[in-house]
């Protein structure tokens, strides 16, 4: 690992097509035994070393033929367009686990798990997310288009409130579970409806969640 010093400060919305709840949070196998996710982050404050990166967005659309820990992944990653060449590699080093400790963030125990990495692309991404309302909103053209919302009770129809809470995780410390529906179009192509999504204020560093 590099000397670099990152962070940053987000609000995130993601989409797998798990159960509401995901088992992954709780170590448990996928609902249908493998995994397809689509995740969107926007930073709100972020540096890697002196480059900064307020205000960028940038998604990510993943499939694993099992469970995520066995591997055999595949990953495609949008930078938000209005990123400079700085800002571009400094967040390309950030989700690919580089200048992490080993196990510290979610990007850099995914990165472990890819036999597949596509080229990067540069888009803008139309991002919406409202981590108490449980709402959100990830479009990227020919890439991503998807949304979440809270989960409903069957009977009466009135929102549904669980918060997923997790005192030593690598992503967040507590999320806002909701459903979502997604289609990926793009390099990776799958299509999520009414599955797990959750909604999240996350704060990483090189050395993990920042509680």
């Amino acid at each position: 690992m590099s000397d670099v010093k990152w962070m940053i400060k987000a609000r995130e919305f993601v989409n797998c097509n798990c159960a509401y709840g995901c088992p992954c949070q709780f170590n448990a196998l996928p609902t249908y035994g493998s995994c397809q996710a689509v995740v969107g982050m926007e930073i709100e404050r972020g540096h890697h070393g002196d480059t900064k990166l307020d205000g960028l967005r940038f998604a990510g659309i993943f499939r694993w033929p099992g469970a995520i820990h066995e591997g055999k992944g595949e990953a495609a990653v949008v930078v938000d367009h209005r990123a400079t060449e700085p800002q571009r590699g400094a967040l390309l080093r950030i989700l690919t686990g580089q200048d992490t400790e080993p196990g510290a963030t979610i990007f850099q125990v995914f990165s472990t798990t890819f036999e597949k990495v596509h080229d990067p692309i540069f888009a803008a991404i139309d991002f919406e997310v409202d981590v108490n309302a449980r709402t959100g909103r990830l479009k990227v053209l020919g890439v991503t288009d998807g949304h979440g919302e809270p989960i409903t009770n069957p009977v009466t129809g009135a929102e549904h409130r669980v918060r997923i809470d997790i005192p030593h995780g690598f992503e967040y410390s507590l999320a806002e579970a909701g459903r979502g529906w997604s289609k990926a179009s793009g390099p990776i192509r799958f299509e999520l409806a009414d599955s797990h999504s959750h909604f999240a204020d996350i704060h990483l560093s090189q050395s993990g969640v920042v509680h």
